[in-house]
């Protein structure tokens, strides 16, 4: 079986190559050498610690500001039809070893859900492509069946922070409980920018008795 799979994927390499989702050139790992010079001058791994009565999570770690390259990469990649940008994203991600020791201190990776008329007009959800990479790279359990976002609403992007508080308000729920119970849990979003969407998220899991709840995003607004 394994074979058939390298084989498949060898195939798969020669008749659509990868290529570097910034710069468009052939890359095995979908980031050029140049592009991630690039990425590396950009980026710095942040760590802050919540220190804020209004939040749920524990901790919150992101790479960029939003702004640059990478804002326009994070943009193609949510509203471009360009799904295979998750792995020019994480590939960058796991390089960086101090990013990996401190996601292996989680249970559980969860990306923050999206509604399913979301899924269909976009056809993949942004954050589980990259949360499904990081988690097998890294072999860290990967749960996509707790966290549900029940209800559409209007897009995040398109408000101020205090609508945004309003118009997230009720829009998840949990299911299978067990599999959180008393697990560290990392959620994955895109941007950071008031917090309004992980928060919600992190409010929802705490309620189902995880332990802690740190929060990974590629960017912060």
């Amino acid at each position: 079986i394994l074979r058939c799979k390298n084989i498949i994927k060898t195939l798969l390499d020669i008749l659509f190559p990868q290529v570097c989702g910034i710069c468009g050139k052939l890359s095995g790992n979908s980031l050029c050498k140049k592009c991630e010079i690039l990425l590396k001058k950009q980026s710095k791994f942040e760590i802050y610690e919540n220190d804020s009565l209004e939040n749920y999570f524990d901790e919150h770690m992101y790479f960029f500001k939003y702004d640059g390259i990478i804002r326009k990469v994070i943009l193609n990649y949510k509203f471009k039809d360009k799904a295979y940008l998750y792995k020019t994203i994480s590939n960058f991600l796991i390089k960086n070893k101090e990013f990996c020791e401190k996601v292996k201190s989680y249970d559980i990776i969860m990306p923050v859900p999206i509604s399913k008329k979301r899924f269909k007009e976009r056809g993949y959800n942004q954050s589980l492509l990259i949360a499904k990479h990081i988690a097998q790279n890294l072999k860290i359990n990967l749960e996509n069946n707790c966290l549900y976002k029940h209800k559409n609403i209007i897009e995040q992007s398109k408000l101020n922070k205090e609508e945004r508080a309003e118009n997230i308000k009720g829009v998840y729920s949990i299911k299978n409980e067990e599999k959180i119970k008393n697990k560290k849990i990392l959620l994955i979003d895109d941007i950071y920018t008031t917090g309004s969407t992980v928060n919600e998220c992190c409010k929802m899991l705490i309620k189902a008795n995880s332990n802690k709840i740190g929060v990974l995003t590629i960017a912060k607004d």
